[in-house]
């Protein structure tokens, strides 16, 4: 069965519902119907609504039928179970993206910033402290971490556009998983000075460890969130045993 045929159809009922053609509830048509619709195989729009529901826009219910059960985002929604840059996530979002770098430096990992990050001691890094906006607000500081022995050849230029796009399509590096923590944590300095938290004190913080296909971690990145205009999503089903 070709990947087109089932990509097809699912981009199309996930444009239909997101454009409100089904409204929040709504059951919509009959496998049947759809077969129809599409011309296709009771499989093909079985994988394509498998693939609505994977991403959160459909429930199956049987004897019932599939169920809407997508909601517009109010505010710019980050996901948890998917590995996305900045950039990807503001597209996503249809948000204007723009990076600034305040500091662009290379060090050697001691002891107290190998407990920190989880790179072994005496490993070379690119440090960088990147400063996110959306819309020209600006919304996350970043402090990132990158392996030199990975991230080769990393400058000023690349990090103010898209660093993954640089490992993926130049240095052509796998990214495969990435290990996130979130926590509230008391503003800094830093924090007050870009990111105009008004009468916040906190923001919310990601950690993440992100390994690529030889399983290198090449990657720790402490994302720090204005609080009143980001949230988190994921897509969880429950086992039953």
């Amino acid at each position: 069965m070709p990947k087109a045929k089932y990509a097809e159809i699912y981009k199309d009922l996930k444009r239909k519902i997101e454009a409100g053609e089904y409204e929040f509830q709504e059951l919509l048509p009959s496998e049947n119907h759809l077969i129809l619709t599409y011309d296709c195989s009771r499989n093909t729009v079985r994988r394509a609504i498998s693939a609505l529901v994977t991403d959160g826009y459909v429930q199956t219910m049987q004897g019932k039928g599939v169920r809407n059960i997508f909601q517009p985002a109010l505010r710019t929604s980050f996901t948890i179970g998917v590995i996305e840059s900045f950039k990807e996530s503001a597209i996503r979002n249809q948000q204007t993206p723009r990076t600034q770098v305040l500091h662009f430096t290379e060090l050697t990992a001691d002891a107290r910033l190998s407990a920190r990050t989880g790179f072994p001691v005496s490993s070379e890094l690119y440090y960088i402290q990147r400063l996110h906006y959306l819309d020209e607000k600006a919304l996350i500081l970043n402090h990132n971490y990158f392996l030199k022995d990975v991230v080769r050849n990393l400058t000023k230029e690349i990090a103010e556009n898209s660093i993954y796009e640089y490992l993926e399509h130049v240095l052509h590096v796998s990214i495969v998983t990435s290990k996130r923590t979130m926590t509230v944590e008391k503003m800094t300095e830093i924090d007050g000075k870009y990111l105009e938290l008004g009468d916040y004190n906190c923001l919310a913080v990601v950690s993440s460890q992100t390994y690529n296909s030889d399983g290198i971690m090449f990657e720790y990145t402490q994302s720090r969130h204005r609080p009143d205009y980001f949230r988190f999503q994921d897509n969880a089903t429950r086992r039953t045993l």
